[in-house]
């Protein structure tokens, strides 16, 4: 009897001494040649995708506009809804973010959240053991097998019943990330197929056998012809594994602002797999940032906490999103509440506890079907908004919104805002982004800064600002123009406060340094990053 053939997925990288414990459980050869076919049937048309996105980018660069697409009109005005939602996903008033470590996978599971989502993108870091370790950390759940003690404390986690456990939702990584340390026929395996392929291969037929299925989060979409990309990747996987057609379902983050101006068509690209569409937050600002960079004081945003999800541009986006949904029988999910209850300061908790409350009711009234948390203290607050609008119902998809009329440049009337940037704006700019890209750098995704988790999504928005604010030559309220030697001023003092806060031995223990020297050279840098993560990535140590 003859040798399987070697799969055509190589491992690089990864020295014997470096390979996370169990790896072996998830790299099997059948998984490998199964994220090879994925890779060899979809990263060139992902690739060229990746190309139009830098074609629309040069487009908004002439234009400094956006409207709906002439081309897919018919589209906006046909009869058609996507598929009847799964049992599992009828009801997701409470959903919890977070990494797949092993404790936030119990702790989310046990929330009393309706769904977790399982993220592999923007709230985990993608060193080699947080890839593998999140995908046997998701099967050791699916399997009751998963536990966790705390060295620290001694505290020890297991599940709960399973009837009491959250639905997982899986976010992969972007389009635009590769997996460095796989590699098909000698090119990087798109991170988002790993993440995908891995996950979908091992879990699939288990999830079904619980009633359930292989449900996820999609996130940095540009396109509808993103969305057809992955719903090509979804029928592919299907059929290679012997899953019934449609049995995936898919919710797309809107979090970019050409994204906003094509939802209905991303939901009819998708409509076999299609659950929903989010609303987010600081993808939202950062992708208009990096799409209109070039369009003057139009489009410069203020202080990142002060452009609010009620700021009349970003309320036309949640309105649009909620009757598109409702329109095409879909969920429409709210964003994040990242406040990250205190059990010292009750002032402060009371407080936060309140703008959380505003926001899910808001939210509620407005239609949406449920909405993200990042704490499971929060689960109760989110739980009572919804409950008081939903009552026994799963969902108020019957909510058509008809009332709400969108007009393509309500999307991007930034100029409608009346707050400006201020000094203390960009000092939380500098702070908030060294400490974010230090901690990223040592293999930590989702991080608590000034009592709110934050992710790569805060980052990007506020490296995004610092360069948006130079470039524009903006004056804040005191009267000095933000330059970059202002920047590196204002870096350089809170590199200082920091050593100066945490003590020497911790500040080498660190990577403040480098994190410091990243932040400014996206911030200063002529020629604007499109992604953070990706220098970050080259530096990120496995």
């Amino acid at each position: 009897m003859s040798a399987p053939a070697p799969s055509p997925l190589e491992i690089v990288g990864v020295e014997p001494g470096q390979r996370p414990e169990r790896q072996d459980e998830v790299l099997t050869g059948a998984a490998l040649d199964f994220v090879a076919a994925l890779h060899r049937r979809f990263t060139p048309r992902r690739d060229e995708l990746l190309a139009r996105r830098a074609e629309k980018r040069a487009e908004i660069a002439r234009t400094s506009t956006l409207d709906f697409l002439p081309e897919t009109a018919e589209v906006r005005a046909g009869d058609w809804r996507v598929a009847d939602c799964p049992p599992a996903l009828l009801d997701r008033r409470v959903e919890i973010t977070g990494p797949t470590d092993r404790k936030m996978t119990i702790n989310a599971l046990n929330s009393g959240a309706k769904v977790w989502l399982a993220d592999f993108e923007d709230a985990s870091a993608p060193t080699w053991e947080n890839v593998i370790g999140g995908q046997l950390n998701l099967s050791d759940a699916f399997e009751r097998r998963i536990d966790f003690t705390d060295e620290r404390s001694g505290k020890s986690y297991a599940l709960r019943p399973a009837e009491e456990l959250a639905t997982v939702v899986v976010r992969p990584r972007g389009w635009h990330m590769d997996e460095r340390h796989l590699e098909c026929d000698g090119q990087p395996v798109p991170g988002a197929l790993v993440d995908f392929g891995l996950y979908f291969f091992h879990n699939a037929q288990r999830l079904l056998d619980l009633g359930k299925g292989p449900y996820f989060y999609l996130p940095k979409t540009e396109s509808h012809r993103e969305a057809r990309l992955w719903n090509e990747v979804f029928g592919f996987a299907q059929e290679y594994c012997g899953i019934p057609h449609g049995t995936v379902r898919a919710t797309v983050l809107i979090e970019t602002i050409t994204a906003a101006y094509e939802m209905e068509e991303i939901l009819y690209e998708l409509r076999e797999h299609a659950a929903g569409l989010n609303a987010g937050r600081w993808d939202y600002l950062f992708s208009i940032v990096k799409n209109f960079r070039d369009a003057g004081s139009r489009f410069v945003l203020p202080d990142r906490n002060a452009v609010t999800m009620t700021a009349p541009f970003m309320r036309a986006y949640t309105e649009l999103l909620v009757r598109t949904c409702h329109k095409r029988g879909a969920h429409a999910i709210g964003g994040m509440a990242a406040f990250i209850p205190s059990r010292k300061d009750a002032e402060v908790n009371e407080v936060a506890f309140e703008k959380v409350r505003a926001d899910k009711d808001r939210e509620a009234r407005d239609g949406f079907d449920g909405s993200w948390v990042a704490h499971p203290d929060l689960v109760p607050v989110a739980k009572e908004s919804f409950d008081a609008v939903l009552g026994d119902r799963p969902h108020q998809k019957d909510r058509l919104r008809e009332d709400v009329e969108v007009k393509a440049a309500d999307l991007i009337a930034v100029d409608s805002l009346e707050a400006r940037p201020t000094a203390e704006g960009l000092r939380n700019a500098v702070q908030v982004g060294i400490r974010y890209i230090e901690a990223w750098l040592r293999g930590l995704g989702a991080v608590a800064i000034f009592n709110l988790m934050e992710d790569a999504a805060t980052a990007e928005i506020s490296r995004s600002q610092i360069w948006q604010w130079i470039n524009a030559g903006v004056v804040l309220d005191t009267g000095r123009q933000v330059t970059a030697e202002l920047a590196r001023q204002v870096a350089a003092d809170e590199l200082a406060a920091i050593r100066a806060e945490i003590g020497e031995d911790d500040f080498a223990a660190g990577r403040w340094q480098e994190a410091h020297d990243l932040l400014l050279r996206v911030a200063l840098d002529e020629q604007y990053e499109d992604f953070l993560t990706t220098p970050a990535y080259a530096a990120l140590r496995d």
